[in-house]
């Protein structure tokens, strides 16, 4: 396999983004559920799941590859009280992310078997995406107010 050292660091930079990003889901569920917005809150718990099962398998995948798993430094992401602003930030987050999957996806097409896990990955996140999207539009259609009183 060419390049194994390469898609062991770019599946370690995919374990240091993808494990804060759901730790962020996580605290953005928790927060939600404090203020009473239970399909919220259900919704970024069960992301937070998601994203976690693609951060083992990156891990396996580097343990497969011969890799050294690091637990990297993160940086500060923000927390959203606002759930609509929540929303437009995390659809942005998938966006970059998409473009940025698909040039790692395009670099290790030589590897099957981790191509076969991003492009999985890549179809869970433009969901996340195209979920976003959605919602941001029927919130124009119905209203902020209707809106949230849908995700209680």
């Amino acid at each position: 396999m060419e390049n194994k050292e390469k898609i062991i660091e770019t599946l370690q930079a995919i374990v240091t983004g993808l494990s804060q990003q759901a730790i962020g889901h996580q605290i953005q569920s928790k927060l939600f559920a404090s203020k009473g917005y239970t399909k919220l809150a259900k919704k970024y718990a069960e992301h937070f799941e998601e994203e976690m099962d693609y951060v083992n398998k990156c891990i396996d995948r580097i343990l497969d590859l011969g890799g050294d798993i690091k637990n990297e430094t993160k940086q500060e992401t923000p927390i959203y009280t606002d759930p609509i602003k929540w929303i437009k930030h995390d659809m942005q987050i998938s966006k970059n992310g998409l473009s940025q999957l698909m040039t790692i996806i395009n670099d290790i097409q030589g590897d099957p078997s981790t191509y076969d896990m991003l492009k999985e990955y890549y179809k869970d996140e433009e969901e996340d995406m195209f979920w976003g999207e959605a919602q941001l539009e029927l919130i124009k259609e119905i209203g902020v107010q209707n809106w949230l009183s849908h995700q209680l």
